[in-house]
């Protein structure tokens, strides 16, 4: 059985070997190319210095919040967590940043008080960064 070609140019000029390996390379580049930033992404997302989690929080009647949230970070470093007391509308009504550690352990608890300008029906751990 033989083999049906297409007319001469249809389909633009046949591909010489030449032709197929240089794409070949440039497809093994790329891959490579797009495998270093998915590595390089991955571990800077693995590498952040500081983690938290909340614990909870408490209402303190129209004029503050209470939150209560762990740190996670080195033990002996210091870091920065921008805590937020929110509005029924989401919107921010009192902020306060706090200053966790040195610490001679991983976890650090912290409970905060955080003024509002209204009430607040909640309050979150908006980011923290290790200083």
């Amino acid at each position: 059985m033989s083999s049906v070609q297409p007319p001469a140019g249809r389909y633009g000029p046949t591909a010489s070997p030449t032709r197929r390996r240089a794409a070949r390379i440039g497809l093994v580049v790329l891959a490579a190319v797009g495998l270093g930033i998915v590595i390089w992404i991955g571990l800077g997302a693995a590498g952040t210095a500081v983690r938290w989690n909340e614990v909870g929080y408490r209402i303190d009647g129209s004029t503050a919040v209470e939150i209560t949230f762990d740190v996670i970070q080195d033990p002996g470093e210091v870091a920065v967590c921008r805590v937020q007391a929110l509005s029924n509308s989401h919107a921010e009504v009192g902020v306060q940043q706090i200053t966790v550690g040195p610490s001679a352990e991983q976890t650090t608890r912290v409970t905060a008080t955080v003024p509002t300008a209204e009430e607040a029906v909640t309050a979150v751990v908006h980011g923290c960064e290790a200083r």
